[in-house]
């Protein structure tokens, strides 16, 4: 089976796909958390409004779960120590491996180092 010059059995057209995956994972990650943002502020909150925003909010945590375990698999495979697997690397790889560094930090329980606080709270004190 050939794709566009690509057998898709091949290993590299296969972290290709999952790369993609990846990012439109990401990109409904994102919807979700505008959705879950603009529904949280409404000002009329309403009953329909308030079940949305439990949706989106499901949706996204679901969403976050599927992009954390893609990314963790895809981190076992490149740096797994029995094959050189570097080689494997683009750059999508390199921006994804980055953002997931960010939202890992961004994501963790804070509390459990600074009791009663919140990310947001420290990067508004470090502003200040």
């Amino acid at each position: 089976m050939k794709m566009k010059g690509k057998n898709i059995l091949e290993l590299e057209f296969i972290i290709e796909v999952i790369v993609y995956f990846i990012i439109v994972i990401k990109i409904l990650f994102l919807l979700t958390s505008i959705g879950h943002l603009i529904l949280s502020h409404t000002r009329h909150q309403n009953d329909k409004i308030i079940e949305a925003d439990k949706k989106f909010l499901g949706w996204k945590s679901k969403i976050e779960f599927i992009f954390t375990i893609l990314m963790s698999c895809l981190l076992i495979f490149i740096f797994t120590p029995w094959y050189d697997n570097t080689h494997f690397m683009t750059t999508e790889m390199k921006f994804l491996f980055y953002l997931f560094g960010f939202i890992l930090i961004l994501s963790a329980d804070w509390s459990v180092v600074l009791p009663k606080t919140s990310i947001g709270e420290v990067v508004q004190y470090s502003m200040n």
